[in-house]
């Protein structure tokens, strides 16, 4: 069916295909996104496949019994890379012998390390031997992923002729960027039959099942480009059976090492155990290492599994309480890519964050400008923001020092490219043809809109974006006071009892050093902006503030929730930010389990809509962060509740991209979005921003802070072990008792003081 219209000249967001239920499964590049019986359905525009590097390499997965497709009983999945389905037979008949439904009962066990390792296992409940036929379809179409989003192409690549091998077939595509693709296809034990043509082929296996034994069934799907070294060639050549058992092994060894060294969050309320816990193991999951370059968190699965910057940005800030090696990664990785010149056809300026990466025949054919593709407003000052937060939490010093050139590079972006016409905002114009229309958050074709339902012409500066400058200006000042500090500390001899900075006539409060008086400047810049905003940006008629200034700069005064990103932010004055929190929080704005995206009074409001009604809990837990920050207590606990409750309908306990923004109703649940990612990398962390805003945690170097803590009325205890904290770690127990929330320390290492602000 088809869920999103786009113009023409505009990027389609899904594609015309969808189902209404997936699994989706990924470790590294490859990810796999199924039925929840595990069958991949032959879709020339849907989103079910095999994936690795934006090309899918498996487009159909079909399992017959006797031409007959088993009946589905249940599924989960475990560890985000692991999937076990269960299913049974329908009535059959074989050899002029009826066998009855449900007498046989068939486990698919599937699981993501560099390749698709399957194990099907049969045992046969029946009283008498049962002989069958086993059928395996598969196909491989190599679409890259714009292609599978709607995009439609002139002309494409080749199918190669399929090659048999002794145990399986070999599909292969010659691309129009001159790579060969292919996908490999193996079997244990081999098939009694194999037909094969350019893209399809076709397995059979004869089963015979004595009563009650098990039968087992291997095959492993490997992706790969021509010339690339494949991790895993030597396994490949083992017994199928024991490269399943190896694979299954290290991916579990993998997992548990990787929860070491989170946080680890557990609560009298089950339920939130397995949400926190399931989100613990997505971060993982979507956490991608790319060799040379270095480890991302990767957007969302199926339609963003690629490094995107803003994405990976807030991801980071909101996961620093679980990990913050990966805010560290983050950095690094996006600083290697840091705009270098002004490249219309990228989006690209000096200094600028990327926005997206894609490595598929569209973008090494030069048919899409995302190699890398700069089209975004705000990762820039956001990097600022992350480098702060993330030098607060851990006082790595190195770090700081790493980037700090990176950083020169995003305050020269924000005041001598970003201002598009000089007027002291941020704004975004596209440049490229094939570039975003829309280059904030909400960057569909129409997330940006005036009341009427016009679109409003660029320059665009958009309210949130604002924020983020203003919180980048002051925090970057900090991180150069901190830079300056660290150069004082290592020039100075330190073992004079007399302080010798003062003796050599270098008192940073008599003379203060160049990064100081930089620091200076820019807190006179954020506060310039924050008093030509709060002019600008104010609607004294709706008692609310814009989205944002159109090209004429006339207000773009549809009321939306971008707004609250200014109290994440700090930016407003205590009564502007109470009206503003408040508002956020009203019925046509908060639905009972989330605050939409748009009011539904206005026009343009569509609850099905991507970003004109629907609900993202990113943007509710940033706000939510903000409640925090203006101690707006009975709103957070309001807004952490409607969303708690929300997750209770979604499968894993998992907050998706966003979902409907229909009003709550009775005992019914939320309205389920259609192509949702899910998961999708700023939902999961929106788990552990919104623990956070409650907690009420503050990391500086060795200190945590701990402000008015508040455990909503679904969680009576709650201990918080092996946080992480500057180069040492605490457990914290959190209580709630009579309406008020108590915290202890129970152990802590690396001298690391906790400290309690009434």
């Amino acid at each position: 069916m088809a869920v999103c219209y786009s113009p023409a000249n505009e990027w389609p967001i899904t594609p015309g295909e969808v189902q209404d239920a997936t699994e989706v499964l990924k470790e590294g590049e490859v990810f796999v996104t199924s039925l929840p019986n595990g069958n991949i359905l032959p879709q020339e525009k849907g989103e079910l496949g095999l994936y690795y590097r934006d090309t899918r390499f498996l487009n159909q997965f079909e399992i017959f019994i006797d031409d007959q497709e088993p009946l589905f009983l249940s599924a989960e999945t475990r560890g985000s890379h692991f999937a076990q389905v269960e299913m049974t037979n329908k009535e059959m008949v074989s050899g002029g012998e009826t066998i009855p439904g449900h007498t046989l009962h068939i486990r698919l066990l599937r699981l993501l390390k560099d390749s698709l390792f399957q194990r099907l296992r049969i045992i046969n409940f029946y009283s008498k031997t049962v002989t069958l036929n086993l059928r395996v379809k598969m196909g491989a179409d190599f679409v890259d992923v714009f292609e599978v989003r709607g995009f439609d192409r002139p002309r494409r690549g080749q199918l190669l002729p399929s090659v048999k091998l002794s145990n399986g077939f070999v599909f292969n595509y010659q691309g129009l960027d001159g790579v060969k693709r292919s996908t490999e296809v193996v079997f244990s034990p081999k098939p009694v039959k194999t037909e094969f043509r350019d893209g399809e082929g076709e397995a059979v296996f004869k089963l015979v099942l004595p009563p009650q034994k098990k039968v087992h069934f291997y095959l492993r799907i490997t992706p790969a480009l021509e010339g690339e070294k494949q991790e895993g060639a030597a396994e490949r050549q083992q017994r199928l059976g024991a490269a399943f058992a190896k694979a299954a092994g290290d991916q579990a060894n993998n997992y548990d090492r990787w929860k070491r060294q989170c946080t680890c969050f557990i609560s009298d309320n089950a339920i939130f155990n397995q949400m926190a816990d399931r989100a613990v193991t997505d971060l993982r999951s979507l956490s991608t290492h790319y060799p040379g370059w270095g480890t991302i968190i990767e957007a969302g699965i199926p339609w963003y599994t690629s490094p995107f910057g803003r994405d990976a940005l807030i991801t980071a800030w909101q996961s620093l309480i679980v990990n913050p090696e990966l805010a560290k990664h983050t950095l690094r990785f996006l600083a290697r890519f840091q705009g270098k010149n002004h490249d219309p056809w990228r989006d690209e300026t000096p200094g600028k964050i990327l926005h997206e990466i894609r490595r598929g025949e569209m973008a090494t054919c030069g048919e899409i400008p995302h190699t890398p593709y700069y089209g975004s407003v705000d990762s820039t000052p956001l990097f600022i923001f992350l480098l702060a937060e993330t030098y607060r939490w851990t006082g790595d010093r190195e770090l700081l020092k790493e980037m700090t050139e990176p950083l020169r590079g995003c305050l020269e972006w924000c005041t001598k490219y970003g201002d598009v016409d000089g007027d002291g905002y941020l704004e975004y114009l596209r440049e490229s043809e094939r570039g975003l229309a829309n280059q904030g958050w909400k960057d569909s074709w129409d997330g940006v809109i005036h009341t009427d339902g016009r679109l409003p012409k660029g320059p665009i500066a958009l309210i949130e974006v604002q924020a983020y400058l203003y919180m980048a200006y002051r925090r970057a000042a900090e991180l150069l006071e901190e830079l300056d500090a660290v150069h004082r500390f290592e020039e100075e001899d330190h073992d004079s009892e007399d302080c010798p900075i003062i003796e050599k006539g270098s008192c940073p409060a008599h003379n203060p050093s160049d990064l100081l008086l930089e620091a200076r400047a820019l807190r006179r810049k954020a506060k310039d902006l924050q008093e030509k905003f709060l002019r600008d940006f104010w609607m004294p008629d709706k008692d609310y503030l814009a989205y944002g200034l159109d090209g004429d700069k006339n207000l773009i005064s549809t009321i939306v929730s971008n707004p609250g990103h200014c109290l994440m932010a700090g930016m407003l004055p205590d009564d502007i930010a109470a009206k503003v929190a408040h508002r956020l929080l009203e019925p046509d704005m908060f639905s009972g389990w989330g605050i939409r995206t748009m009011s539904k009074l206005e026009n343009p409001y569509n609850p099905m809509s991507y970003h004109n009604g629907s609900i993202w809990p990113h943007d509710n837990t940033m706000i939510a962060w903000g409640l925090r920050k203006y101690s707006q207590f009975s709103l957070l606990d309001k807004l952490a509740t409607g969303l708690y409750e929300a997750s209770l309908a979604f499968p894993y306990y998992r907050l998706p991209e966003l979902f409907c923004g229909f009003t709550r109703r009775g005992n019914s649940g939320p309205v389920h979005y259609p192509i949702a990612c899910d998961p999708q990398a700023w939902a999961v962390g929106s788990t552990f921003l919104l623990l956070h805003s409650l907690l009420g945690i503050t990391c500086k170097g060795t200190e945590v802070t701990i402000h008015q803590p508040m455990l909503p009325m679904w969680v009576n205890e709650l201990f918080v072990e092996n946080m992480s904290v500057g180069e040492g770690s605490v457990d914290l127990e959190f209580t709630r008792k009579r309406g008020k929330t108590y915290c202890n320390v129970m152990k802590s290492t690396g001298n690391v003081r906790v400290i309690f602000e009434p």
